[in-house]
Formats: structure tokens, C-alpha cells, sequence
């Protein structure tokens, strides 16, 4: 920062977000150049007064000047770097509310399956045919664990609207094991091969929290496994995935949010074995935007430490506990049975439970006895009623404690449960895209019209003045910021219906659910989500204004430009 803003301190900063650009202006008589200036385009402020500028700079990393052309155009000299912007936006750069960074990684090196907009895989024959293609480009994921691996098939957008079975990826190959990963990341489907080097066969029992689906005869698996049944046959295909393999895939998916917008990245689940790959990462300075960590909190070790400052670019924020499943799988956890169950399933079929209440409990309980920021994974309402439970009793335990908890999902909210969280103070980081991508599944399939019209309900938050974050759970849906946005506001099915209209919010409100918001969640308020004196130059270009657009039309707007504190960090054009 210039030699008079740095001296002052937080002072300046005080004063300047007191009494207005004024007071910053009349320093620049005394201030050193800045390093870049922004104009050209709308500034999009998102601070208290919506505010939308002509202008911006930039100097050592934060932001120094925000107003008109005249007024910012001060602070310029021969040394300072205009960037013109050419009628496209200048916003806060993206604050991720929950994905996973290093499956991100994982998701693009592996066989795209994903169906429509974002891949081909819209027919078990389609998802053959690019697994065929993959193993034929000799992929360096295979050649370093010996699998095949695919990601992002979704049965409810396959024309035989079923899940492939062992003997359809045998029909690909028996001579190397495969395991392709469904898009909500919680159920697999292995060839024979590998189910037999996974070590499952007709004798295998059910693990606690999954299943491994059945053929005909109620013995032999078919391939299709579900939660922690699904994690052996991951774990088994991974095995082999050596530190410099975890540090190339964390790295891949860190950039892949960079190439969206995103300048703060979530890991939301790690491993310790994740953990290593990214303290290793940091420890060589390589990442490009923030990222914050939080580990299986049944996989936490004694002695374990968050931080609220980055190193490098990394920090672990608290932990991440999972109740339940997926409800476009179906395994969430209901309170009401699923509209049309599961094959293999009665009509009393509610999903299930991932751990136990004991377990919920205690592992909440200790995250408010340690003072940790605590993320709870609970798509079906009775996993969220588990939550609303443990986080009471925590409370009264240690009524000091404001660790601001986070229910991540969150989809099948009711609404006496959204008055609990504003009680309780859980922030909310809802998953709105599911309209789009999963709607009409959920309509038709997974909850019934009713239920449906509900799934993450940021009507109700917003009737109650509660903020959220929206998230796209990447590698779930890939992390693209402006499907996020389009989700959220429109709330448009894949079949062009809209799910829930009470639940759309204006744009600007789905860009705070995408900055300040979750800023606020990551206790990062004070440096990132909005663009003010004294913050971070964490930013984004946009193709476009997003407030001035029709909102049917969001999605098409492009990402031009990720800015990380002042400095380039993906540019669209160089990617044309």
C-alpha cells in the first residue's frame, strides 16, 4: 500500500469507509502511485448502499480508491497500469460456500460423464462410448493408480433412467477395473474386476451409513454402491494416488475455481491425506486464490489447530461433520418417504443416516468445547432436525462459544426448521442449482410437487432477513459461477419450468450469496465480498453487467478475468 495509507493504518480505513472517498482523495497530494486503476466499465460495489462506480485502484494488493473516473484518476501517475475494462463489470471476486477443491482436481482428469450442458453422458451407451475414448488417450490418472475412472454420470438424465451395472462397464472392459462416480458424489458403480479388487463379493455385508445394491438372486452385488459402500470401492481405486498425484489434482482444481470467478476456494471434506497434499502445496507457494480446509471431523486427530490467517494462501478453517446422503440419489435423510423409492426399496423408504445421533452429538458438542467452526452436511430434513438437536444442546453446554456453524445443503429445509437456524444462529449454505440440474427429478421422482417447490428455500430466509451462501459443490456440478447465479435467481428447471417461485431472489441478492455472504461465513468479512477501501483486490471481470441483463439470461454471461489481490490469476481471453 502507499507509503501515507500504510502508515495510518487501520485508521485510514476507518475514515475512509466513515466520511467517503473525500478524505482518501486529499491524501494523494502525499501518495505514491497506485498499481492499477480499473474504468471502463460498472464497478459493482456490493457494499451497504449498492453502490455502482466508474472506477477502482489497486496498490500492494488492496483496494485504495473506489468512486468516479475524476476522482480516482488522482491517484495515477506514469508507473500506475490502466486496465479498460470496455464496458464489461468489475465485481468482488467469488467466495466459494462449499465445494471440494481437490475432487475438482480429480473430476478433470478423470472421463467427462457428466450429461448435458456439460457433457455427453445422456445414455449408458453414450457413457461406454466416452469411457472407451478416455481409456484409448492413455490418461495419466490410469497410468498412475491402474483404474478407470469416471465422473458425473446421473441416472435420473440417462434415457434407461436406471444406474449402469457391473456388466455395463464390463461391456467396456474386464481387463482393467473401473469405477465411475455419480454426479452427487455419493454412489459409484465398479466393473466386476473392480468389485473383486475393491474385495467385494456375494459374502460381503452392508458397511453402517451405505449399501451395495443387489442383483435378482439378493446376494450378488451389481456394481451400484451407496455412501460408505460406494467409499470402499473409491478408496480401493485411489490407493494409489502417490503426493505428487494428490498435489497435482488439488492444484487442477484450485485453478478450475479461479477459472469461474472464485478467489477464496473450500476444501469441504478433507482427509489427512488431502491435508498433506495441500500443506504441502502452500508450503511451495502455489496457489493461485485462497483456500480454506475443513476435515473429516471423525478423521481429526488430537491436537488439532484452525486458524483464522492464511499461509500461503491456505488455512484451515474448523471442521466438516456428514449426517446423511444425497436426495437426487436418494439417500438423504427424510422425515416422509421418498415419492418413488429406490428400486430394491418399500414405499416407507426415508433414506437413512450416514452416522449415529450419538455420534452427531458428541462430535458437535466437541466443536463447541474447542471453540471450531463446525460445516454439518444434512440434505434431508430428519439429518437437519439431528443438526437443530445437537447444536441446542451444544449451545447450553458453552453459551460463549460463537462459532458461527454452517448448515451446508440444507435442501429439504422446512420451514419451522429455517425459524430453528435464525434461533440458533446456523448460517445457511444452500445448494439452489439442484433447481436447475436435479428439479425436475426432485418434482417427479425424489420429493413430489410439493416438497419440491421447497428445495432450498431462500424465500423463507430472506421473509426473515437471514443471509446465505449458494453454493455448486463442485465436483457435484462443475464450479461455474454463473449457473450458480442463474439457479438461484431464476430457479429454472433443466425443463424450463420454474421450482418454487416464491423462492427467487433479485440478482443483487444472489451475488451477495456468492460474496459478502459467505465472506461473513468464513469470518472474512472485513477483507472480502465487497469492493471498499481497505479490502482485498480480490475481483472478478464479468462479460457483462449481471444487474442490468434479463435474468434468463445470467447464464450466458462469461468470466474474463480473476484478479487475486491485484494480480492476474486467470485470463478468459487467453483461454479463446
Amino acid at each position: 500500500m502507499n507509503a501515507v495509507l500504510h502508515s495510518l493504518g487501520s485508521l485510514s480505513g476507518f475514515l475512509v469507509r466513515g466520511f467517503g472517498l473525500t478524505m482518501l482523495v486529499s491524501l494523494a497530494t502525499v501518495a505514491q502511485a497506485v498499481d492499477l486503476i480499473f474504468s471502463g466499465g460498472p464497478v459493482i460495489t456490493l457494499d451497504r448502499g449498492d453502490r455502482v462506480a466508474e472506477a477502482l485502484a489497486v496498490d500492494e494488493g488492496r483496494i485504495v480508491a473506489v468512486g468516479s473516473l475524476a476522482e480516482v484518476s488522482v491517484f495515477a501517475t506514469d508507473a500506475t497500469r490502466h486496465i479498460d475494462l470496455a464496458g464489461k463489470a468489475l465485481l468482488p471476486g467469488f467466495v466459494d460456500s462449499h465445494s471440494h477443491a481437490n475432487f475438482i482436481g480429480l473430476q478433470a482428469m478423470s472421463a467427462n460423464l457428466l450429461p448435458a450442458p456439460d457433457g455427453e453422458g445422456n445414455s449408458i451407451g453414450a457413457l461406454q462410448r466416452v469411457l472407451r475414448e478416455y481409456i484409448d488417450s492413455e490418461p495419466l490418472l490410469t497410468e498412475s493408480v491402474g483404474w478407470v475412472v469416471g465422473f458425473g454420470y446421473d441416472d435420473s438424465q440417462l434415457a434407461e433412467q436406471r444406474h449402469p451395472t457391473r456388466q455395463d462397464l464390463d461391456a467396456v472392459s474386464t481387463d482393467v477395473p473401473i469405477v465411475i462416480i455419480h454426479q452427487s458424489g455419493h454412489l459409484g458403480v465398479a466393473n466386476t474386476l473392480g468389485l473383486k479388487l475393491s474385495g467385494v463379493g456375494p459374502d460381503t455385508p452392508d458397511p453402517d451409513g451405505g449399501a451395495f445394491r443387489r442383483e435378482a438372486d439378493g446376494r450378488q452385488p451389481n456394481g451400484v454402491a451407496e455412501e460408505y459402500a460406494f467409499f470402499r470401492l473409491l478408496f480401493a481405486a485411489l490407493a494409489k494416488v502417490d503426493a505428487d498425484m494428490q498435489e497435482r489434482m488439488l492444484v487442477a482444481g484450485v485453478k478450475s475455481m479461479a477459472s469461474f470467478g472464485y478467489t477464496t476456494a473450500q476444501e469441504g471434506r478433507a482427509s489427512p491425506e488431502t491435508m498433506g497434499a495441500m500443506s504441502r502445496v502452500a508450503a511451495r507457494d502455489v496457489l493461485p486464490i485462497d483456500l480454506v480446509a475443513y476435515p473429516d471431523m471423525l478423521m481429526v486427530d488430537e491436537g488439532f489447530s484452525p486458524s483464522r490467517q492464511y499461509h500461503n494462501r491456505y488455512r484451515v478453517g474448523g471442521v466438516k461433520l456428514t449426517i446423511d446422503g444425497s436426495p437426487q440419489g436418494k439417500t438423504a435423510w427424510l422425515s416422509e418417504p421418498y415419492h418413488v423409492p429406490p428400486l430394491g426399496q418399500d414405499d416407507s423408504y426415508a433414506g437413512y443416516a450416514a452416522i449415529t445421533s450419538d455420534v452427531v452429538n458428541a462430535s458437535v458438542l466437541k466443536a463447541w468445547a474447542n471453540d471450531w467452526q463446525i460445516l454439518v452436511h444434512a440434505n434431508g430434513d430428519a439429518a437437519i432436525d439431528a443438526l437443530i438437536g445437537a447444536v441446542a444442546e451444544a449451545q447450553k453446554a458453552h453459551p460463549q462459544v460463537d462459532n458461527r456453524p454452517v448448515l451446508i445443503h440444507g435442501q429439504t429445509l422446512r420451514e419451522d426448521q429455517v425459524d430453528a437456524l435464525k434461533t440458533l444462529g446456523i448460517f445457511p449454505s444452500l445448494f439452489p442449482m439442484h433447481t436447475f440440474y436435479w428439479g425436475d427429478w426432485h418434482r417427479d421422482s425424489v420429493l413430489g410437487a410439493q416438497r419440491a417447490e421447497h428445495i432450498s428455500p431462500t424465500g423463507w430466509l430472506r421473509e426473515r432477513n437471514m443471509i446465505f451462501g449458494s453454493h455448486h459443490d463442485a465436483p457435484v456440478a462443475l464450479p461455474n459461477s454463473m449457473r450458480v447465479l442463474s439457479a438461484t435467481v431464476t430457479r429454472r428447471t433443466r425443463s424450463g419450468q420454474v421450482l418454487g417461485t416464491q423462492h427467487r431472489v433479485d440478482v443483487a441478492t444472489g451475488l451477495r450469496a456468492m460474496t459478502i455472504w459467505p465472506a461473513w461465513q468464513h469470518f472474512e468479512e472485513d477483507d472480502k465480498g465487497t469492493l471498499e477501501v481497505g479490502k482485498l483486490a480480490d475481483l472478478v471481470v464479468l462479460s457483462r453487467n449481471p444487474l442490468a441483463v434479463d435474468p434468463e439470461t445470467l447464464v450466458d454471461i462469461g468470466v474474463m478475468a480473476t484478479y487475486k489481490e491485484g494480480i492476474l490469476v486467470y485470463d478468459g481471453d487467453a483461454q479463446r
